[in-house]
């Protein structure tokens, strides 16, 4: 009896001996180690590797291989040329260093075409330097006839203010041409396409007048893509006959009045004072007349020859004086002055 019981309590300890090794490898097995179950010794387990997170893929699962492959479309750009350095010339297609145009009055070296320039800049171009003095800048257009096409007109005074920094398509005022005093007009056309509104007819008539009173040559360069403004409807009409008619007061006074078309001249304007000079020159393949080809052709129903509407073309039937290239403009306003005695 007395050897069972050793026995049986033998094999307690055993057991229990046993249960705690199993329970110390599995501690020691969470913190990296091992135990050896014969010897009861600690061995170093490798570190356990953490599964890598899955990488989200950049390609679109719809997408084939072979799709991902191909080339991007359109041109690659290219690399170390900023944007705005060349210009391509309309009239020869020819790729053109932007400065050496600037340089050339904003003419190309290659085919002579003349490029489009501001109000401010064909001022600068005309007179001498520092002797501009604007006039009539405070009249400013509104809108009396509360007119919308696809916007607002208000809104639409508002925005081309700011994009040209005019503020309307006209700017008036004197200064010197070779050192001779002369009254001075320009149109731009990235103003409303250098319509006339009531704004820009008051600013002629009353620099003309003013020029009457002064008697001072008159100098207009004109470079209005569209007539009368139809955004104020019969006061933009009106402003042709109150233009023209200041005119006419101003040749009585014996005025010398220099009326230069520029690219293009159209419409209201071509029909009114730009065609009223004394002297009418025109800068090289200007766009010249009232009514575009179109129109003209679907009117008389014959067809036109080309260029018809061409400074060329009106230099050769009579309706212009002299063609005149801009680098010479300064010049040739100065001689027609002093030959004709203003």
């Amino acid at each position: 009896m007395q050897s069972k019981r050793r026995l049986a309590a033998r094999l307690e300890t055993i057991q229990d001996r046993d249960v705690r090794a199993t329970r110390a490898r599995q501690n020691h097995a969470s913190h990296g180690f091992l135990i050896c179950r014969h010897h009861n010794s600690l061995y170093d387990l490798p570190p356990v590797r953490q599964p890598e997170p899955p990488r989200m893929s950049t390609v679109d699962p719809k997408t084939t291989e072979s799709d991902s492959d191909k080339a991007p479309v359109g041109p690659p750009k290219k690399r170390g040329v900023p944007e705005g350095l060349w210009l391509k010339c309309p009239g020869c297609l020819a790729s053109v260093y932007k400065k050496e145009i600037e340089q050339r009055l904003n003419v190309c070296p290659k085919c002579e075409h003349h490029f489009y320039v501001s109000a401010r800049e064909r001022i600068a171009q005309v007179l001498d330097e520092g002797t501009f003095e604007p006039m009539n800048e405070h009249l400013r257009p509104t809108d009396p006839l509360k007119f919308a096409d696809r916007r607002k007109y208000s809104e639409r005074l508002v925005s081309e203010q700011k994009r040209t920094g005019l503020t309307d398509a006209a700017v008036t005022g004197s200064g010197m041409v070779r050192a001779r005093r002369v009254a001075l007009a320009v149109t731009d056309s990235a103003f409303i396409m250098g319509s006339m509104g009531s704004v820009v007819g008051e600013r002629l008539a009353r620099l003309i007048e003013w020029a009457t009173e002064q008697d001072l040559p008159l100098i207009i360069i004109s470079a209005s893509g569209g007539g009368a403004r139809m955004h104020e409807g019969i006061l933009s009409l009106m402003q042709m006959a109150k233009v023209s008619a200041a005119l006419a007061r101003y040749d009585e006074a014996g005025g010398l009045f220099i009326s230069v078309l520029t690219n293009p001249t159209m419409g209201g304007v071509a029909a009114s004072f730009a065609s009223l000079g004394d002297l009418v020159f025109a800068e090289p393949k200007a766009l010249i007349g009232f009514a575009g080809p179109r129109t003209i052709k679907a009117t008389i129903g014959i067809e036109l020859p080309e260029g018809f509407q061409t400074s060329e073309f009106l230099l050769e039937h009579g309706y212009i004086d002299r063609i005149v290239e801009r680098k010479y403009l300064k010049t040739e306003i100065a001689k027609a002055i002093d030959y004709c005695g203003k």
